[in-house]
């Protein structure tokens, strides 16, 4: 299992696990594929914050499918 606390880990294209904002206190995941990677420093300690292709924002929790 891939942490979703890294940047280099998480590319575009990618299927992830992220927990959204509303959902932090409850931590329910969201599966989704990446589209845009809005973090910009290199580690994050509560997972690197994303863009789904649907326009979810949230952060990684898990990395489900590396595509590749």
């Amino acid at each position: 299992m891939t942490s979703g606390q890294t940047r280099s880990n998480i590319k575009p294209g990618m299927t992830v696990l992220i927990v959204l904002k509303q959902d932090q206190r409850t931590g329910k995941l969201t599966k989704g594929v990446v589209k845009d990677i809005l973090t910009k420093s290199p580690n994050h300690p509560h997972g690197i914050k994303v863009r789904l292709m649907d326009g979810q924002v949230g952060r990684v929790k898990e990395i489900v499918d590396a595509g590749g």
